[in-house]
């Protein structure tokens, strides 16, 4: 994946090496050291320079970039690597999906070193940490080594405003409140220093259970992943070398629906999720009913069929943009009449079902229509999750090597 700064310049859409001499797109060596890369050309020749004190060729280790940049960034890639012994090498991606968690997939993606080390472009994140971290992964058997600014002997005195302190905090714990048993023995969930074991990452891929968004990587790793053992490595976390912080309003929008994603994954986290929806849903359908039974001469079963359009509408919009936002597989208009069908077939089923555990079982009203709803439920969140958001088979989001 290597070539030498001889080359022409790189086409933005290939990858693109730019020292040594090996095959495109693969780095085979013991540890790759994959940067996400965005707007950062005043960094990289600090960076590549600590990098290559902190890991003589004796390592067998390379350096991949993963560069969505609008800047001359990957000039500046090519033209420090030139002048340090270690291998590296360039993907300008075309289209920057998923953000920097995607930056970071596409990167292990094209490696297939035993050891991938993730860290940041800004020096935030010391280079001279890169050996420890592969020793301590390797005397501990760990498949996971997290640089930690929390645990004994970190600092996050780096973090340039109390805003950022008050988030990277408050993330922290969410985090730790939402995957408690995940993330039991990580005091960083959200360091974006790291060395992972390869064939971790290989056996969720394989499973087509990786989908990071946004720029916490490392989460989505643990909890998709789940590494046998997890250790952690303290540092201190530095001053921004320079350039601008790309952490932004928008990214931690982001981040929290990656934490709503991650959280509802799973059958039953998915089921809690619709539910929490469904019942979100009374409050556009009450609304409407209102309306129409206090400004309008409609009878309250005519209104209340219309109003039970409107809940099922905003139901729609919260299931399909935020909850199978990943698992679209039916063109829009076949996913909404499939919903609006199975939404409305509950005033078709609940009354004869309910009626029915009434007179022949001998139910009484009340337990006989919750048993009846929570069974509606259950109809109706397995055909949805099954069939109208049926997960298609492969590796998703990333193209393959």
């Amino acid at each position: 994946m290597t070539t030498s700064s001889s080359l022409p310049d790189p086409d933005p859409e290939q990858a693109t090496a730019t020292a040594g001499g090996a095959t495109p797109h693969t780095v085979d060596r013991g540890i790759t050291i994959v940067i996400p890369t965005f707007n950062e050309a005043a960094n990289i020749d600090e960076l590549l320079s600590q990098i290559s004190a902190a890991l003589p060729q004796g390592h067998d280790a390379s350096v991949l970039f993963v560069d969505d940049s609008t800047d001359d960034t990957p000039e500046g890639i090519r033209k420090a690597a030139a002048r340090i012994p270690l291998p590296v090498s360039l993907y300008h991606r075309p289209d920057r999906v998923g953000g920097l968690g995607g930056a970071v997939m596409e990167g292990i993606m094209r490696t297939e070193s035993r050891w991938i080390v993730v860290m940041d472009a800004d020096l935030q994140h010391p280079p001279s940490l890169l050996p420890d971290l592969i020793d301590r992964g390797e005397r501990s058997g760990a498949e996971l080594v997290v640089a930690s600014r929390y645990t004994d002997g970190g600092s996050r005195r780096g973090l340039d405003s109390w805003y950022r302190v008050l988030v990277s905090g408050a993330s922290t714990s969410l985090a730790k409140a939402l995957f408690p048993r995940a993330l039991r023995g990580v005091s960083d969930p959200m360091s974006g220093y790291f060395a992972i074991r390869r064939e971790v990452v290989d056996q969720a891929q394989h499973a087509d259970a990786l989908r990071p968004l946004g720029y916490k990587i490392l989460l989505e790793l643990i909890v998709r992943c789940r590494p046998r053992m997890i250790t952690e490595l303290a540092y201190e976390f530095h001053a921004r070398h320079a350039g601008e912080s790309k952490s932004t309003f928008g990214e931690g929008l982001r981040f929290l629906h990656h934490l709503f994603r991650l959280r509802s994954s799973g059958a039953v986290g998915r089921a809690i999720a619709f539910g929490l929806i469904g019942l979100s849903g009374f409050l556009p359908n009450l609304a409407v009913l209102w309306a129409l039974t206090h400004y309008t001469a409609l009878h309250y079963t005519a209104a209340n069929a219309i109003a039970h359009q409107f809940g099922m509408a905003w139901n729609f919009v919260l299931i399909d943009k935020v909850l199978y936002r990943g698992r679209r597989r039916l063109n829009a208009r076949t996913r909404f009449v499939g919903f609006a069908a199975l939404a409305n077939a509950d005033l078709v089923i609940v009354l004869p079902v309910t009626v029915l555990l009434v007179s022949g079982l001998g139910l009484s009203p009340v337990p006989a229509t919750a048993t009846t709803l929570v069974l509606v439920f259950a109809l109706r969140f397995l055909c949805v999750d099954r069939f109208l958001y049926r997960r298609s088979g492969g590796v998703r989001g990333m193209p393959v090597r």
